[in-house]
């Protein structure tokens, strides 16, 4: 049986890290056309004429950021796989990305079998997490259901008090008025929305209202 080879697109601002990463893809069984992007929106242009089996995306880069890059190549084509490989491993970023849309996260430093494996598995379809990512990940989740009493806390990422902003920002209240019934000042708030905005890698208020509702936030 004859396999379609593997369309591969790599995503890094740094010229060498990139180049070296190409050669990397190239090398492996199995890839076919591999093409690279300096930056998220080049990684867009590029993933739409591409439409690539696996992007292999950094996160912090200059203008488009890789989360943002993820989240827009996924709109567009939601069978291709991001497989973030990034030196950033906080638990925003490691939420941000999977909430993305991406199935693979691994930080940079991992061994070129490492990388080639994880190319592997998300274009296989599996979710591919390296050691320190899979450990957060599985932290978040036991922190959430204990802070909901063994019933999983949505965002998990988010502290208290930001969930019951959220909470009533979902419930459509301005930043004044959650200000009133929170008795903090305005500005308190306008951090804290803006804290939760980055949180969930969103950049509107529509968009946040959109997540928290889904996840059954601000009903009565």
């Amino acid at each position: 049986m004859t396999t379609t080879p593997l369309s591969v697109l790599v995503v890094d601002d740094h010229p060498l890290f990139r180049e070296g990463l190409v050669e990397v893809v190239r090398g492996m069984a199995g890839v076919g056309r591999v093409e690279e992007a300096a930056d998220g929106a080049e990684a867009v242009a590029t993933a739409l004429e591409l439409r690539p089996d696996v992007v292999v995306m950094d996160l912090h880069m200059p203008g488009t950021s890789g989360i943002e890059a993820t989240r827009q190549i996924l709109a567009d084509r939601p069978q291709t796989s991001v497989l973030v490989l990034t030196m950033l491993e906080n638990d925003e970023s490691v939420v941000s990305a999977l909430r993305a849309g991406a199935r693979g996260y691994i930080v940079k430093g991992a061994a070129r079998a490492e990388i080639a494996r994880a190319i592997e598995g998300v274009a296989a379809g599996d979710v591919v997490l390296g050691p320190a990512v899979g450990a957060k990940v599985l932290g978040l989740f036991n922190r959430g259901a204990d802070r909901g009493g063994g019933r999983v806390v949505p965002f998990p990422e988010l502290t208290d008090r930001e969930l019951e902003v959220l909470d009533l920002v979902a419930r459509g209240l301005t930043n004044g008025a959650i200000a009133r019934k929170l008795f903090l000042s305005e500005k308190t708030v306008r951090n804290t929305v803006s804290t939760i905005f980055g949180k969930l890698g969103v950049a509107h208020r529509a968009e946040a209202v959109a997540r928290a509702r889904d996840a059954g936030m601000g009903a009565d």
